[in-house]
């Protein structure tokens, strides 16, 4: 029985619901080619930032504001390095990609406000991108007066890249001082779909410097379970968003988990980091097998048995119990050899 994998995100109509997510890997040709080879739905390019964003609008003849001056200033200061030279360099590759693929292929904006990106997200379009993912960064949360000003700084940026492209649109954004479910509402006239996102860059402290440093590790296996609580509520709040489900997906299972949930697609980065390209036929030959044991002939057949959310009483029996529960750990008392 041939199991229909097809799934709708946002508008897309994917063959497969396994996504490959936004990293550097997608620059090259022939990493591309083996990922599509492999089954993957879409890829998702490298992000091109607004620092590169306003640069090339500078050059062709829009005036910058203070802000856009200083982070200017700032990525020269301290030589931010990203996928491509310029903007230029991006847009050649959104047409090299999207040129070399039969699959969708999602173009990436990453930066603080929509002011510099209206004009380059239709250039993206023209170029052959059949989304944009919108990385939307806001202010620290000291800025604000509260999470309202966080999200309707965020619903307006979402508005105006929507008015200016006729392709889907995906959010992803910092989930401090905001609440998913919520914002999932607001910006539902807007936005195509939602990235659900289990973490951010890593944090640390320089000991000898004593400053703040940042960087990015890959996502444990099986970390992906800390999805499933707010791609459920987001998927109760606004059914009508589609929900792309992004860390920690490493196994067939974890795709299924995420699909059951809510997501319309899984994201996959560091798991092909550490496997190659072949990891998503593996990811697709274990859902092909559960399916097939449920008797499921489709993925619509799958998101017709989702679970409900717990009711308010049922989820608070299970925190009781999960708090109240005895971990099954040796304790220094037990470890301790008896005297004879």
């Amino acid at each position: 029985m041939k199991i229909d994998l097809s799934t709708a995100y946002g508008g897309l109509i994917l063959d497969s619901p396994i996504v490959v997510g936004a990293s550097p890997m997608v620059s090259d040709e022939q990493t591309r080619s083996s990922l599509e080879a492999a089954g993957a739905g879409a890829v998702v390019l490298p992000s091109v930032f607004e620092e590169q964003v306003i640069r090339w609008t500078q050059k062709m003849g829009r005036p910058i504001t203070e802000r856009e001056q200083a982070l200017l200033a700032r990525s020269e200061r301290f030589r931010i390095r990203s996928a491509g030279e310029g903007a230029e360099d991006y847009l050649a590759l959104v047409e090299r990609a999207s040129s070399q693929l039969s699959i969708p292929v999602i173009a990436s904006l990453n930066g603080y406000s929509a002011n510099g990106w209206l004009d380059f997200a239709g250039e993206l379009e023209q170029a052959g991108a059949a989304g944009v993912e919108l990385n939307v960064y806001h202010a620290p949360v000291s800025d604000y007066r509260g999470s309202g000003e966080i999200e309707d700084s965020i619903v307006a940026a979402v508005g105006e890249v929507n008015e200016a492209i006729s392709i889907p649109l995906f959010i992803k954004f910092e989930r401090v001082g905001v609440s998913l479910p919520h914002l999932a509402r607001r910006v539902c006239s807007g936005a195509n779909g939602f990235v659900v996102y289990g973490r951010g860059p890593d944090t640390d402290i320089c000991l000898e410097s004593l400053k703040l440093k940042s960087f990015w590790s890959l996502t444990a296996p099986g970390s992906a379970i800390q999805l499933l609580n707010p791609i459920m509520r987001v998927h109760a709040t606004c059914p009508a968003m589609s929900i792309a489900a992004s860390g920690g997906i490493a196994s067939c299972e974890d795709v299924i988990k995420v699909l059951l949930a809510g997501a319309d697609v899984a994201m996959i980065t560091s798991e092909l980091y550490r496997s190659g390209p072949t990891t998503i036929r593996t990811l697709i030959d274990g859902l092909v097998a559960f399916l097939q044991r449920h008797h499921f002939k489709s993925l619509r057949d799958l998101q017709l048995h989702r679970p409900l959310e717990f009711a308010n009483d049922q989820e608070r029996v299970h925190y009781i119990a999960a708090l109240s529960a005895r971990l099954n750990v040796a304790s220094p008392a037990d470890s301790v050899s008896p005297r004879p």
